[in-house]
């Protein structure tokens, strides 16, 4: 930062906003990128700070990105800026009734047991060529640890060598949302499926390599959360299982079936789910309870199941009445 550069001023604010989240412990990744992006868009546009009319501008040029992507980056921006005032009583500060709201978002689109079983098939019989049996290896191990334990994203695409035992069939997820680690056990199955791809891995990238990411694009490089979206979501639309379906499930609703499978288990073997629930927010790395109830909205599957159950436990009630 130089007192020369036409933003220092708006340098040093920026600067010291990040140095206080930091030291609050808040995750800022995505504000410092969101900030970066603003400055880049100032620098370019010739201003020397942030006001009403920068800041339009800048909302402007978001056009193709999500609605509620605008909002949350707008939103980012508002805090800075809040932040700032605190400050600088004269510098620029958004009125938040104009930032907008943010619009439900689509729900979950059920993902079977059954159809996860043809995916795989399909990534087995895609053809064999050079170069390409580890990518398809990664799509398969990918598939099976979102879909059996419930992992995000980004926590797949963060996993080194040394997280996974493939022996007790086990994973480390390191300082993952809301600054959780974990230990996730994995069924027998899903551990077969890491000891089936840990030697496909071997052939690929020797031990000798830098890269000790578990998935791998190649022996140099590790995928990022983004990377390993695109890929499975390429999958799925090559695949042809959802042709029909009114909406392709993102790659987020097999965490999503996840969840929703083991309370249609719970409830089948005849288990207390109140009683279950913490240890499924334990699992899924959820900060509390209440993170897991978002995944028990609209099931049809564990709704039948939950009335069953009352029915034969209360239906009486209901029919006779209340003595």
């Amino acid at each position: 930062m130089s007192k020369s550069s036409p933003l220092h001023r708006f340098d040093a604010a920026v600067q010291a906003y990040i140095s206080s989240r930091r030291a609050l412990g808040r995750a800022i990744r995505l504000d410092e990128y969101v900030l970066h992006r603003l400055r880049a868009y100032l620098a370019r546009a010739g201003h020397s700070d942030l006001d009403a009319e920068s800041f339009e501008g800048w909302r402007r040029q978001l056009h193709h990105c999500a609605h509620n992507t605008q909002v949350d980056w707008a939103m980012m921006l508002y805090r800075f800026c809040r932040y700032r005032r605190r400050r600088e009583s004269r510098c620029f500060l958004p009125q938040r009734e104009t930032l907008g709201r943010h619009r439900p978002y689509p729900l979950p689109t059920a993902i079977e047991a059954d159809q996860v079983r043809r995916l795989l098939d399909v990534i087995d019989r895609r053809p064999a060529s050079a170069g390409r049996d580890l990518p398809y290896a990664v799509h398969r191990i990918a598939i099976v640890l979102m879909y059996t334990a419930g992992l995000r994203r980004g926590e797949l695409a963060r996993l080194r060598l040394e997280d996974a035992d493939a022996e007790t069939g086990v994973l480390r997820i390191q300082g993952s949302k809301f600054h959780k680690s974990r230990w996730v056990p994995l069924s027998p199955s899903a551990t077969q499926e890491l000891q089936r791809y840990l030697r496909v891995r071997a052939a690929f990238v020797p031990r000798t390599a830098s890269n000790a990411m578990l998935l791998c694009r190649s022996a140099e490089r590790g995928y990022t959360a983004g990377g390993m979206s695109q890929a499975i979501r390429e999958v799925m639309c090559r695949s042809g299982i959802w042709a029909n379906a009114p909406r392709m499930p993102r790659v987020h609703d097999f965490r999503h079936a996840f969840a929703v499978e083991a309370l249609r288990r719970w409830y089948e073997e005849g288990r207390d789910v109140q009683a279950e629930l913490p240890r499924l927010s334990m699992y899924m790395g959820h900060v509390s309870i209440a993170s897991t109830t978002y995944y028990l909205r609209f099931m049809p599957a564990v709704v039948a199941l939950a009335s069953q159950r009352f029915a034969g436990s209360c239906a009486d009630l209901i029919e006779g009445g209340a003595s």
